[in-house]
């Protein structure tokens, strides 16, 4: 192989990775923005509910 293709190639992978990072970091935060949405309704009735 030459130099050249082994470049092309560890660029390719370094991008396929990055995508990936990035996916999983999109998807862990619609998780926890999720969690934090339920966590605030949960208070807001709890509170509502107290009076």
């Amino acid at each position: 192989m030459s130099k050249a293709a082994i470049a092309v190639a560890c660029i390719c992978l370094l991008t396929l990775s990055g995508c990936g990072n990035t996916a999983y970091g999109l998807k862990k935060d619609g998780q926890e923005a999720s969690h934090a949405m339920d966590n605030a309704t949960h208070r807001v009735l709890s509170a509502g509910a107290k009076k």
